[in-house]
């Protein structure tokens, strides 16, 4: 039997990563300070409300070098008290 690969991405590759949070400025802030310690600016962010307005996802796509540097930002963003979920 063959091992499977590290990774079923090849890189370098753009991954979206969706965000869920409250609606406030504290979140957007959390996630874009992460998204940039991780990326600099090679990272879009597309912003989708909640039906009342109180949540708001955020889908942070960006172009990835590695799995560990995917891993690396989303272990970051987990760990933030202003982020509710990462997908």
């Amino acid at each position: 039997m063959s091992e499977l690969p590290e990774s079923l991405l090849k890189f370098p590759t753009d991954v979206p990563v969706k965000v869920f949070g409250r609606n406030d400025e504290k979140f957007r802030a959390a996630a874009a300070k992460i998204a940039h310690a991780h990326y600099g600016d090679a990272h879009a962010v597309v912003e989708h409300l909640s039906k009342k307005g109180n949540y708001l996802s955020l889908t942070i796509t960006v172009h990835a070098n590695s799995r560990a540097q995917i891993d690396a930002m989303y272990s970051d963003l987990v760990e933030n008290d202003e982020i509710i979920m990462v997908i």
